[in-house]
């Protein structure tokens, strides 16, 4: 009877269209060309959605699902070569697999000769079988199978000598135990359940540049190349104005002039890239490469290496036109000197700013930043010449300046080796693992410490007499998150640094244990388990190749409160869509119309979470009760803990309310 019913249930969700979770970026065509009695060209091609990559023929045994072509031959039929594509695979060393793989990123087509010997017509027989990603997330493996008529000859005999081992055939669906009439928790599950209101509290990347091109400018006045400029502007403004509402005015004139400029930098540097080759800049290796020694170099000149300068033609060149210029022109000048000769300072924190903003892969990124940037650095010079008296309360100029282009030095550095950590993971290098990423960043920030101290000294700082209130602090601050570092080196997560530091997998040695579940890998075993102790499942559909997986486990799965609530209340059951473990015997089921074998364990999840909940993408998230019905909407890739939580309590509270 169970039988019969799970039969029923599955033709019903054949008729009915899925939803719009389910993702169709790679379309199949299959035709036959230059067709005649002795032989005939086959012709797959495959049409691939912007952003999304089909994998090549040829991967690594411990890499993600190839793209192959299985033919059933018949007798008198036999295939020259291989299948040609029509253009080459863009190859690439993959950081997430630690292996070269190849995929195609645009339409392709394949081909094949076929040669037919007793020049009669034939029926051509079999898959395609195919994973298709993206930046974001990934669709299961699937298989399409196809039928093709080729020769012009007679029809021939239908026999086959499969180039392949086909599948034996099985039932219709994936035999489940019987009791508790478990066909129930392959049944499709009508998603109707209220969808639970989340805040997300995550922040912008536009508004997390723009803040730190904010607290760069803020920076900037700090450096002796900008402070000593302000009573100086100033002081020009209240000589050359003679009424105070023409001060005021020119005040306001200059800090939106200075604002123009530096946002026009940002437009440009957007308006050259644009945002594909933004993203691009943010996970090529020769580009963080680069990025790398650029921050290398600001690093050493912040330490006093050398002065980054622009040429002094340019800056003679403003400053005359700021003189012959009059009115709201000779203003912009003088905003534009200010750029020019502050050059030396700004630079690298400029550079950084539109380095940071470019690894962000946002085509809006750089004018944000830059925006943030001329805002800080024009409001003092506005303010001080609309408020001339607040000017006797700044400090004066002096040795502390330089301290802080010294103190941006260190940051500079370790920010550089985020870069390289990138280059470092792309080309399997092994360098800079998590272990040696650490004990460097250990060493910088001890070694700031000990500087704000006055324990380290370079060429151009004065003796320090005195620590000084605010340099004790800004040390006791270096030197606490060095120790804080430290519990990383035996794999300690790292949470607030996570996203600067390597992944947790190239830690050569780790005593953490945090984030371990006991969870069920078999949909049929979890679902007893569960419906035995009379717990809610929450089932993870997720991939060994899948990104935005790993980030929820670690940013969300891997939190006190979540880990607490799965661990006292669910039966997690974790199934891998493109599991590569072949199942003890091939399985075969109706899917749109077709028939498809399973062969892989995969294949099983991957058949499960689209009959089932008409999805294919992962991460997926989702409740179910003992009968196998959705007690809440799924949920997806999101990083907020406290939305997530609310899901979880939302659909304990549904199973006891039905409990």
């Amino acid at each position: 009877m169970c039988r019969k019913i799970l039969s029923f249930a599955l033709l019903l969700l054949f008729a009915l269209q899925l939803n719009a979770q389910t993702f169709d970026p790679i379309k199949w065509e299959a035709s036959v060309e230059d067709n005649s009695a002795t032989g005939a060209t086959l012709r797959f091609a495959a049409t691939i959605e912007k952003g999304w990559h089909l994998y090549g023929f040829d991967l690594p045994e411990d890499g993600p699902n190839a793209t192959s072509i299985k033919l059933d031959l018949p007798e008198g039929v036999t295939a020259e070569g291989d299948f040609v594509p029509d253009h080459a695979p863009k190859e690439e060393f993959d950081p997430v697999f630690t292996l070269k793989l190849s995929w195609w990123e645009n339409d392709v087509v394949f081909t094949r000769r076929l040669k037919i010997a007793d020049g009669k017509s034939h029926e051509i027989t079999g898959q395609i079988f195919f994973q298709g990603c993206n930046d974001q997330t990934c669709i299961a493996p699937q298989k399409i199978p196809f039928t093709l008529k080729v020769g012009t000859g007679e029809v021939a005999a239908a026999t086959a000598d499969a180039e392949q081992p086909a599948a034996a055939p099985s039932n219709a669906a994936p035999d489940v135990a019987k009791s508790h009439c478990e066909a129930d928790w392959w049944a499709p599950v009508d998603i109707t359940a209220e969808d639970v209101p989340a805040e997300n509290v995550s922040s912008s990347p536009l508004w997390v540049i723009f803040i730190w091109g904010f607290g760069g400018g803020l920076l900037a006045l700090l450096t002796p190349c900008v402070w000593p400029l302000i009573p100086m502007t100033v002081s020009f403004f209240l000589k050359k104005s003679g009424s105070r509402r023409k001060q005021v005015s020119d005040a306001i004139i200059y800090g939106v002039s200075i604002v123009v400029i530096y946002l026009t930098l940002g437009l440009i540097i957007t308006g050259i890239f644009g945002a594909g080759k933004l993203n691009e800049l943010s996970t090529n290796a020769w580009f963080n490469m680069a990025f790398f020694l650029l921050l290398l170099l600001f690093a050493i000149s912040f330490f006093g290496g050398f002065d980054i300068q622009l040429p002094e033609k340019w800056r003679n060149g403003a400053d005359a036109r700021a003189e012959r210029a009059t009115g709201l022109l000779s203003i912009f000048f003088m905003a534009f000197t200010l750029a020019l000769v502050s050059f030396s300072c700004t630079g690298p924190i400029i550079g950084t700013l539109l380095v940071e903003a470019a690894s962000m892969g946002n085509f809006a990124g750089p004018a944000a930043g830059m925006a943030g940037f001329a805002i800080a650095l024009a409001l003092p010079f506005t303010l001080f010449a609309v408020f001339p008296s607040w000017l006797k309360e700044v400090p004066r100029s002096g040795s502390w300046m330089n301290s802080v282009k010294v103190v941006l030095g260190f940051l500079e550095l370790a920010l550089s080796l985020k870069f390289l950590s990138v280059a470092d993971l792309a080309y399997g290098w092994g360098i800079l693992d998590r272990e040696v990423f650490i004990c460097l960043w250990v060493v910088i920030f001890v070694m700031l410490g000990l500087y704000l101290l006055g324990k380290i000294r370079f060429s151009h700082d004065t003796p320090l007499d005195h620590v000084s209130i605010p340099r004790f602090f800004m040390s006791l601050a270096s030197l606490s998150f060095a120790v804080y570092l430290i519990p990383g080196l035996w794999g300690a997560p790292l949470k607030s640094v996570s996203a600067f530091v390597p992944p947790l997998y190239t830690q050569d040695f780790s005593l953490y244990t945090g984030g371990v579940f006991e969870e069920f890998d078999d949909y049929d075993e979890g679902m007893r388990y569960a419906a035995e102790n009379h717990r809610p499942v929450l089932i993870d559909f997720s991939g060994h190749g899948c990104v935005n997986c790993r980030k929820m486990e670690g940013a969300v799965f891997d939190t006190p409160v979540v880990t607490g609530i799965i661990k006292e209340n669910f039966v997690l059951i974790k199934l891998m869509v493109d599991e590569k473990k072949a199942l003890p015997e091939p399985m075969t089921v109706e899917e749109n119309g077709q028939k498809l074998t399973l062969e892989t364990v995969g294949d099983k999840w991957s058949y499960l979470q689209r009959v089932k909940f008409a999805a294919n993408s992962q991460p997926y998230y989702i409740i179910l009760d003992n009968d196998g019905k959705a007690l809440v909407s799924p949920t997806y890739y999101d990083e907020n803990v406290t939305a997530f939580v609310e899901w979880l309590n939302a659909g304990l509270k549904k199973y006891s309310e039905q409990n």
